[in-house]
């Protein structure tokens, strides 16, 4: 199964490298092998009961990418069983992936499947993608017990003529760690050696200071750190950080913030990362 995905993200990246003619999305002051990526992630608690509200949001940030965790696609009437990922891309002129956790039948006979999961929405161009699975312990069962499950969104981005591999990620939410680790450690063997350019973006559902997250930070760097506690949850008296964007060696963090919204029950975070095409700077900057 492993070879069968690092084949398709190789197919996907040779693509990306033959086939890419986007201008670089340079700024001043600048260097010249350096490219700049804005980034989100946002837990939009279903649309929070307003999904405009939601896209308005994610409009003032003008991010390229977006990793967005509590997604409704048919689910529940508490979202008028809309296509949340549909409607939000169509909003904002974004393409857009969608990656269930949980598909149950329509609501009535005929009516699409329920389903509820994480999604990524891209200005950049989306070259491949999949639906990974790691352990979680069901919302949707009486007695769950932790089983295989997919909802882990693994993409292939061109970040103007670069491949950048993204991930968008909803970890189990319960006090007890012990799903929380060994989903970490699942995820890990898909980040693999991130000898290229890569993101995680998700709502991790644990502090900077938890020790299930310490192998993830080893891996890769918390665009946050440093920049004061930026803390996301719960949205209207925020007291704890659970949301992140975590970025290879290639990236550096230019700015980075928390907005202050009632949109949903999260805040997001945007960072504006530079991506090094360098990879010599690239290796310099990862080892601060």
């Amino acid at each position: 199964m492993i070879s069968i995905r690092r084949r398709l993200i190789a197919v996907g990246v040779l693509s990306l490298l033959t086939g890419c003619a986007h201008p670089p999305a340079t700024r001043p002051g600048i260097a010249p092998d350096a490219l700049t990526v804005r980034v989100m992630t946002y837990n939009i608690q279903s649309g929070g009961g307003d999904l405009t509200r939601v896209a308005q949001v994610i409009r003032a940030a003008a991010p390229d990418v977006i990793g967005l965790q509590e997604v409704d696609v048919h689910w529940a009437t508490r979202s008028n069983f809309a296509d949340q990922a549909t409607a939000l891309a169509e909003q904002l002129g974004m393409q857009v992936r969608f990656a269930p956790i949980y598909q149950l039948p329509g609501a009535q006979p005929g009516d699409p499947p329920r389903e509820f999961g994480v999604a990524l929405l891209s200005r950049l161009p989306i070259a491949t993608w999949r639906n990974d699975t790691i352990t979680r312990l069901s919302t949707q069962q009486a007695n769950p017990v932790p089983a295989p499950a997919p909802g882990l969104l693994e993409a292939v981005i061109d970040a103007h003529g670069v491949p950048v591999r993204v991930f968008v990620t909803h970890l189990d939410y319960r006090a007890d760690p012990a799903v929380r680790v060994q989903q970490v450690s699942e995820m890990l063997g898909y980040l693999g050696d991130g000898s290229g350019p890569t993101l995680l973006l998700g709502d991790l559902n644990a502090t900077p200071d938890a020790p299930e997250l310490q192998p993830l930070f080893q891996r890769l760097h918390d665009s946050m750190a440093d920049r004061g506690e930026a803390l996301t949850y719960p949205a209207e008296a925020p007291i704890k950080r659970i949301d992140y964007i975590l970025a290879s060696r290639h990236f550096e963090t230019r700015t980075a913030s928390v907005p202050a919204t009632t949109a949903a029950d999260h805040r997001p975070v945007i960072a504006e990362l530079l991506l090094y095409t360098n990879s010599e700077k690239s290796r310099v900057e990862g080892a601060r």
